[in-house]
């Protein structure tokens, strides 16, 4: 029987930000865990995914070889992973760029492997948006930088279009209108703007493209990241992306800057191959596991998905509220409100950069103002009270927002990462401060939620999982520290403060005999 193949592109970004990098590792990942993989470039002019496996020059066939289906994916450096040639001209010895994505789509089609990831590069060519759209999941690959970022959100307008017009091939004078409506609007134009001009001329084709918005669905992965700002980055995005531009930005994880990335590129090697334990390495695995758990749980996720849009869509038709400025339910305490303020105020500051080419002056001037007016008054009883009282009227129970676009994917890869976590776990364990950490991801519990129950300080819960031990107190105090962590997870704590005392101590000794 032939596998359940699935298509896993990647691209969004502009160049340089890390697409390459990531196809690749995953790729790698995949194989690791005993899949057929295959990679490919469908940027024939921007190829260079042979250059990190280990592959001196790229495979080239010609397109009369690749469309007769003659061009078999060559082997790698990696069991399990090959590389799909790429179409070249043997007159000129240039690459072929396919002008339609069926091309592409034939090609795939004939592959009886499990995983196929392709790396879109930097095109927004209809060929490269239609491949992306009929992914099963479609990764956009930003870096906390203001052209990446406004590149990224170009893209997710592109998709946007692409859906809208396909949705309307049939139907020419409707198509006319919309292309009349998007030349009359400024240039990039979001698509709840396009949608409210349609519908002054045809309730009919506006109902339609807001349905088509719905469809927009594209998965983030922020590259390069150095500062706690940068790691923020991805989450504002997706907030961002909903809220101004209607489209769905799923939040996948980041990839840290990191020199075992350069270093592994200069070696032609991946960088899972070549340097596992780095924490770019880690990043991407996380990453990986996420995908794996979307994939699991893709039918799932669609109708989540959907319903979270058509909530926002339901949402852009009313008032907003105090609690939609702040993103918090009616039923939020005035600690939540406050993390809520303090997150809100960092999105929409002057100069925040998930708000590049979205967000005007004007406008940010209007949220700024609607967030403090949300602080003053949902921090204050009696005003709370009041304006609960004037805005439902009729005190109806609060209803709970809509589920996290990752709750479905989180809750799959909070399972694979439990399973791991039963082997690994025993009675000879010896736990270390990345141990620690993943057993407290697994749980899904966040520093904030150990130091509100142990009255531990997040620098110290930090610097216990990063093993920075001259941030700590003196070890008396780290293993109670320790031990209550234990308990918090749900661990032996004897057990736990044990090897990690014996760990700070070989470790603190290692570093006397090297310094002596």
């Amino acid at each position: 029987m032939s596998r359940l193949r699935r298509v896993i592109a990647v691209g969004g970004g502009r160049g340089g930000v890390g697409k390459t990098l990531l196809t690749v590792n995953l790729g790698v990942y995949f194989a690791q865990l005993g899949r057929e993989v295959v990679v490919c470039d469908t940027d024939p002019f921007g190829s260079n995914l042979h250059g990190v496996l280990g592959l001196e020059t790229p495979p080239l066939v010609t397109s009369e070889a690749l469309e007769e289906g003659k061009a078999k994916p060559v082997p790698t450096i990696v069991p399990g992973l090959r590389l799909l040639p790429t179409a070249y001209d043997p007159m000129t010895a240039t690459p072929i760029r396919p002008s339609r994505g069926s091309h592409w789509a034939r090609q795939i089609e004939k592959l009886d492997v499990d995983y196929v990831l392709l790396n879109l590069g930097a095109s927004t060519t209809a060929s490269t948006l239609d491949l992306f759209l009929q992914a099963d999941v479609g990764i956009c690959v930003t870096a906390p930088e203001p052209l990446a970022i406004e590149t990224a959100y170009r893209f997710c307008r592109a998709l946007y279009l692409r859906v809208l017009r396909r949705a309307l091939t049939k139907e020419r004078f409707k198509l006319r209108l919309v292309e009349r409506v998007i030349a009359a609007l400024p240039p990039l134009a979001p698509p709840p703007q396009i949608v409210a001009e349609i519908k002054r001329y045809d309730d009919g084709v506006a109902k339609v493209a807001a349905q088509e918005m719905l469809r927009v669905v594209a998965h983030l992965v922020v590259g390069q990241t150095r500062l706690r700002s940068d790691v923020d980055l991805g989450p504002a995005m997706s907030t961002i992306a909903e809220r101004f531009l209607g489209i769905t930005l799923d939040y996948l994880g980041h990839i840290e800057h990191d020199d075992a990335v350069w270093l592994t590129v200069r070696r032609r090697q991946p960088l899972l191959i070549d340097s596992p334990t780095s924490k770019s390495a880690r990043n991407i695995e996380r990453v990986a596991r996420r995908i794996l758990a979307l994939i699991a749980a893709q039918s799932t996720r669609r109708v989540e998905l959907s319903q979270r849009a058509a909530a926002a869509q339901a949402r852009a038709s009313l008032p907003v509220t105090l609690y939609d400025v702040l993103g918090v339910p009616r039923t939020a305490a005035d600690d939540e409100i406050r993390r809520a303020v303090k997150r809100q105020r960092e999105i929409f500051r002057e100069g925040s950069l998930p708000l590049c080419s979205v967000v005007s002056p004007e406008v940010l001037k209007q949220v700024q103002a609607r967030i403090e007016e949300a602080h003053d008054t949902l921090l204050d009883p009696v005003r709370r009270r009041a304006y609960d009282l004037s805005t439902f009227p009729d005190d109806a129970p609060a209803a709970m927002p809509p589920a996290r676009l990752q709750s479905a994917a989180q809750a799959a890869e909070l399972a694979m990462m439990q399973a791991e976590l039963a082997r690994e776990i025993n009675a000879e364990t010896q736990f270390t401060g990345d141990l620690l950490r993943k057993v407290r991801e697994s749980q899904g519990i966040d520093l904030m939620d150990i130091a509100s129950r142990t009255k531990i300080t997040i620098a110290h819960l930090a610097a216990i999982e990063n093993e920075s031990f001259g941030e700590l107190p003196a070890a008396v105090y780290v293993q109670g520290f320790v031990q209550q962590i234990a308990k918090f997870l749900k661990l032996d704590p004897a057990q736990v403060g044990k090897t990690y005392m014996r760990r700070l101590r070989d470790l603190a000794g290692g570093r006397t005999r090297g310094g002596g």
